[in-house]
């Protein structure tokens, strides 16, 4: 197979609302440069893209796709993506190893919510973008609607390449950048070129100088000779697009029926000839200040932005050549763990097709099998101490469950299986509760949830069963109360003899000693489960010999591990021990443990005892026409409003939430705001429960141990 410089070849990731047609544009395109004899379509489960059987069940995309065509001396090389967000992780890795973003909008319904919400993503990479209007043969279509929504999404940087327009019944679609008409048979296919029609004329030179005046807009020289004569030639405005993509400054728009195949070639020729490939964009920075330029004389560097398992062959590696060249056998090195990795096979992939290569060079796209030591995100270089490229950053997860296996032998299958689907979609992260015991898994949706049961059931035959996952309450006091317990033990020979006399209060850092007692010690105790225990030792007269302190403190802290509300951990208490009785045979450390876990546990009933329970800091982004809608959704759930700022046309809302509020509410954000709204939140720290929540809470659980 050809080996390409990084100057012919363009990494383009399709992107796009659900249902806008990238697949079928994906699959036409192979077409249409010979790479395939015949068009698979989504509704027939046969296109190259959307291989799996998942995919196939849900008659859409669900993971991205790697594939890759050539056209006129360029290699393609393309990734087709999901249209939903709960599948934002693939979303992200084919953006950010591509060099130009193609959005795909269906013309029948214009830069819709699904456009907005993906949008919002691409932009953060501030890539090269041109957005393709697809569908144009569509009796809905519309294109005055569909450009001006893109221009409400992206300003007036939106720039029409092409238009359709009906004539004499035939589809056609105008280019004002080569400033002729494109004429389609039925079928589409390759089009007749013929001038533009007399009737269309001043509408394309409208649309044509609007054109070179953006594109001279980018470059000094550009814009001289643009006033010196009044207008650029075909190079010249090629050049300006391409400068005003590489700054993120104009978005070109297309115009396709990719179902018919009606203006995807000249798409691949704009892609060719003006968008922008690995070799023009700004060198990678490496997470340790390095510079990774986009040279072949230079020093190997991969990045793995995607890992799958497929059953029969295993781990697939996906990355792309950032520097250099790589060869079949050669050795690199996981900047990351340190280890020797060898490519024993190179591989250009097609969906599930894979073609064997004997070397890549900087700026494709590849594959390989069997790594040991490689996942997502790792650099592999030449040398061990290369730097490492920066790692994708993933959103955090907006739906978390507990996970069980169905069948509890299956448990530690279970966490395997979860591990590898953790290393092929970050999005997906799973931890163990240690406090619940419990293994939570967390994901970008109910979708997101669904794809990863039939991952389990299907690939790795292990059935999961998910729950709302068990609340890390806390429990404290709020007032202070004192109590005494007497343990006696005797079954002949020696016996068990201890008392302790105790007050406890609540404690807050910066608190004044207590007064009224003779402060003998004083030990403070960073609980793990975070909070304090601060214990005092109060004795006068010996009453209570020293020794057995640290055992009355034990005993106390084994209280603290199993409230006797929730059996919670107990936080931020102090302990006064101010009197007490020993016997001379019979007094020793268990009794002291067992007086002084009593004491505490009969002072902390009568202290007002509250449980705390774990709160989120939330930031959620959306349009000002929602916030009304989403405050009120917010309140019903406990929430806090702690303020509102702008940001563009979006409101930024910050809120703290009770943690058990958030079970559903990202499906439930999702629904009120037709998934305009996101968000993200972090652990913020510990708050009263009220009152009638506290004793629901507690009822469940003397119901649950009945």
């Amino acid at each position: 197979m050809k080996v390409f410089d990084n100057k012919h070849i363009k990494n383009v990731a399709f992107v796009g609302a659900h249902r806008s047609g990238k697949t079928t544009l994906s699959e036409t395109m192979l077409y249409e440069a010979g790479l395939i004899n015949r068009r698979g379509t989504v509704e027939q489960k046969n296109t190259v893209s959307d291989y799996h059987e998942f995919e196939h069940q849900r008659g859409a995309s669900v993971f991205s796709t790697p594939l890759h065509t050539e056209w006129r001396n360029y290699k393609i090389n393309i990734i087709d993506t999901p249209g939903l967000d709960d599948f934002i992780g693939d979303i992200i890795s084919a953006i950010r190893v591509s060099d130009t973003i193609v959005t795909v909008i269906n013309a029948k319904h214009g830069a819709d919510i699904g456009t907005e919400i993906i949008w919002n993503y691409a932009d953060r990479f501030h890539k090269p973008t041109l957005f393709v209007i697809n569908k144009i043969d569509s009796e809905k279509a519309n294109l005055e609607m569909s450009f001006n929504s893109l221009k409400e999404l992206v300003g007036n940087n939106a720039v029409l390449i092409q238009y359709p327009v009906v004539i004499d019944d035939a589809q056609c679609i105008i280019d004002v950048l080569k400033m002729r008409c494109y004429k389609f048979g039925p079928e589409g296919g390759k089009p007749e070129k013929l001038p533009i029609p007399e009737a269309q004329l001043d509408y394309a030179n409208e649309l044509h100088n609007i054109l070179v005046e953006k594109a001279a807009e980018n470059d000094e020289e550009l814009m001289e000779l643009y006033f010196d004569k009044g207008t650029l030639n075909e190079d010249e405005l090629r050049k300006g697009i391409k400068l005003g993509m590489l700054n993120h400054d104009m978005f070109p728009v297309f115009c396709v029926s990719a179902l018919k195949d009606m203006g995807t070639g000249r798409l691949m020729g704009f892609i060719d000839n003006v968008a922008p490939a690995a070799a023009d964009l700004k060198p990678e920075q490496t997470i340790e200040g390095q510079l990774i330029t986009p040279d072949v004389s230079a020093d190997t560097s991969l990045f793995v932005f995607k890992t799958i398992y497929q059953p029969n062959l295993g781990q697939i590696t996906f990355f792309k050549v950032m520097s250099g060249e790589v060869s079949c056998n050669d050795k690199l090195f996981n900047t990351r763990t340190g280890e020797s990795e060898t490519i024993n096979q190179l591989y250009i992939m097609d969906g599930k097709q894979k073609h064997s290569v004997e070397k890549l060079t900087v700026g494709d796209i590849g594959a390989t099998t069997k790594l040991k030591f490689t996942e997502t995100n790792d650099t592999l270089a030449t040398k061990a101490e290369a730097g490492t490229i920066r790692p994708i950053k993933y959103p955090q997860p907006r739906l978390v469950k507990a996970a069980f296996a169905a069948d509890k032998s299956e448990e530690e299958k279970l966490s395997e299986a979860l591990r590898r689907i953790h290393s092929q979609d970050l999005t997906i992260d799973v931890s163990y509760n240690s406090e619940t015991k419990q293994t939570l898994v967390g994901t970008q949706g109910e979708l997101h949830l669904a794809t990863l049961t039939w991952l389990l059931e299907n690939i790795y035959d292990v059935t999961p069963r998910f729950e709302t996952p068990k609340i890390s309450y806390r429990e404290t006091i709020q007032r202070s109360a004192t109590a005494n317990y007497r343990h006696k033990k005797q079954s002949g020979g020696s016996g068990q003899f201890g008392q302790v006399h105790l007050k406890i209060e609540p404690y807050f850092e910066g608190m004044p000693e207590p007064e009224g007692f003779s402060l003998r010690g004083k030990e403070v105790v960073d609980l793990p489960w975070d909070g304090k225990l601060v214990f005092y030792n109060c004795i006068v007269g010996g009453v209570v010999d020293q020794r057995y302190l640290p055992s009355i403190m034990k005993g106390i802290l084994e209280v603290m591990e199993s409230g006797p509300l929730t059996d919670s951990f107990i936080r931020d208490v102090r302990v006064i021990v101010y009197d007490g009785k020993m016997h001379p045979v019979d007094s020793n450390d268990i009794s002291f443990k067992i007086a002084g876990a009593h004491a505490f546990k009969d002072a902390f009933l009568n202290a007002n005892p509250k449980l705390l329970e774990p709160t989120e800091k939330m930031e959620l982004r959306l349009p000002e026409s929602m916030i009304g809608n989403v405050m009120t959704e917010l309140q019903s759930r406990r929430a806090i409003i702690q303020g509102i700022d702008t940001e563009t046309h979006y409101q930024i809302l910050k809120c703290a939430i009770p943690s058990v509020e958030l079970s559903d509410f990202s499906s439930q954000l999702r629904s009120i705001t037709q998934g305009r709204a996101t968000y993200t939140s972090k652990f913020d720290g510990y708050a009263v429960v009220p009152n009638h929540i506290q004793k629901e809470i507690i009822q469940k659980r003397e119901l649950l141990t009945v």
